[in-house]
């Protein structure tokens, strides 16, 4: 099993120290090894992936110039559209749909870059969830234990990063589908700015929410995909996250806070224990308040529920039975919110986006936990949050939600507690701030206090 990271594979194979064929090979058969109790894979393109490393490994025999990711195996979430092969976005109900013309924005930059797709991933149906137990095509299992969820939306994305199969992924985030996971299954996750990364090419789910984003092991991996992906005729410069840039911001005095009230509320011990440790090596105030925090977590639960059911009426009306059941049902009961619920919950996000805004004034970035609990058990239905019994598919949000509804750039770390079943830290900046986060997040990681540990044997 491949633990290498982007950087490392790409300085090879640009070098000639190994070939872009061989590293595709030999994931290729890592993912044969492993993928059968992960259950990550929906498609594996072995023949498009070793014919796109040959071509690689052609130019730079003959000496043409290759990208920053050259030879580095990367994987997608199945709503990411790859040309000539169907985008079914978790479901059944669209694996006859035609297949792609044409790759997804975002694919095609890490293929211009030269990283090379290997597959694509499974999700929570339509990105309506946060466990990836999916319906139609299984639960896929966390690295560390495999009795236990990867976590959603994007769970598949995270769970072969976290593997050591591939070391870079993309996904989607809506209200938290990529920070869960790459906090449950110990491993890097990053939400840009809403905006920040083209969705094109990607199948929506509540298209005012939806952010485009990525997984990795490494700071340093995850600032140089982030780099590759931004568009550099966008209407705002891309982020700095060249290695200078990102050094000078590690070595600089960033103004920390950590949230408190909502943010912690229902937290697990070993949560608030890895939320100290972070808060610790930043010099962090503690107890900072981002005042309407639980109000926008509602708000985002019915814009979400608005958006995502018109987008499926036609389907719901005529195919439910076609349908992922949990998936359905909170679809049908997002058709029946008026359009004065969704016009309100839009009205707030202003309202939440100032209040966020008088925050930043005083921080440069902000910390709170990824999710309040540990990776729970495939099929758990309730976990305990202020020693009550709460569902676990409404509650792994409960920190995320908030954030996204306003689109804040989120960056989730994991603890360094080798041995131990991860915990994400979320870092937070304001909008159009990553690099502030990816800063923060290399001076955690120099310091030993974040960092993805490669997960056991799975059984």
């Amino acid at each position: 099993m491949s633990r290498d990271s982007a950087l490392d594979i790409a300085a090879d194979v640009a070098s000639g120290r190994t070939s872009a064929e061989a590293v595709i090979r030999r994931t290729l058969g890592d993912i044969a090894g492993q993928d059968g109790v992960l259950n990550a894979f929906t498609t594996v393109l072995a023949e498009e992936a070793l014919r796109d490393a040959r071509r690689l490994d052609g130019r730079i025999a003959t000496g043409q110039p290759i990208g920053p990711l050259a030879g580095v195996p990367f994987a997608v979430k199945n709503l990411f559209d790859i040309a000539g092969v169907t985008t079914v976005a978790g479901s059944a109900i669209r694996r006859d749909a035609a297949p792609a013309r044409a790759d997804a924005a975002l694919v095609a930059r890490l293929k211009s870059a030269g990283a090379i797709l290997v597959g694509a991933v499974n999700m929570d149906e339509f990105a309506y969830g946060f466990v990836t137990e999916n319906h139609h095509y299984g639960a896929t299992r966390n690295p560390h234990d495999a009795r236990r969820i990867a976590g959603g939306s994007s769970g598949g994305s995270a769970a072969v990063v976290a593997a050591g199969l591939i070391p870079l992924a993309l996904g989607s985030d809506t209200n938290g589908s990529i920070r869960v996971p790459a906090g449950l299954c110990g491993i890097h996750g990053l939400k840009p700015t809403l905006g920040r990364l083209s969705c094109e090419g990607m199948f929506p789910f509540a298209e005012s929410l939806d952010h485009a984003g990525l997984f990795a092991r490494t700071v340093g991996d995850l600032a140089l995909a982030f780099g590759v992906l931004q568009d550099p005729g966008g209407a705002r410069r891309p982020a700095p996250t060249d290695a200078a840039s990102l050094d000078a911001v590690a070595r600089g005095r960033l103004r920390v806070g950590v949230l408190g009230g909502w943010f912690v509320q229902g937290a697990f011990p070993e949560v608030l224990e890895g939320l100290a440790r972070v808060a610790e090596a930043l010099d962090a105030t503690l107890g900072v308040e981002l005042p309407g925090a639980e109000a926008a977590r509602s708000a985002a639960f019915c814009l979400t529920a608005h958006e995502g059911a018109r987008l499926h009426e036609a389907d719901l009306r005529s195919r439910p039975q076609d349908f992922d059941p949990a998936v359905r049902d909170r679809l049908l009961a997002g058709a029946l919110l008026p359009d004065e619920v969704a016009d309100t919950a839009r009205r707030y996000r202003t309202v939440f986006r100032d209040a966020a805004r008088a925050v930043f004034d005083d921080y440069d970035v902000l910390l709170a936990p990824v999710v309040p609990c540990l990776a729970p058990i495939i099929g758990q239905e309730t976990m305990m949050m202020n020693g009550q019994p709460v569902s676990v598919r409404k509650n792994l949000g409960a920190y995320t939600q908030p954030l996204s509804f306003i689109g804040l750039p989120v960056l989730a770390a994991p603890v360094n507690r080798p041995g131990r079943l991860p915990v994400g830290i979320q870092i937070i900046a304001a909008p159009w701030r990553e690099e502030l986060a990816l800063g923060a997040a290399l001076r955690l990681e120099r310091a030993g206090v974040i960092a993805a540990h490669p997960p056991g044997a799975l059984q």
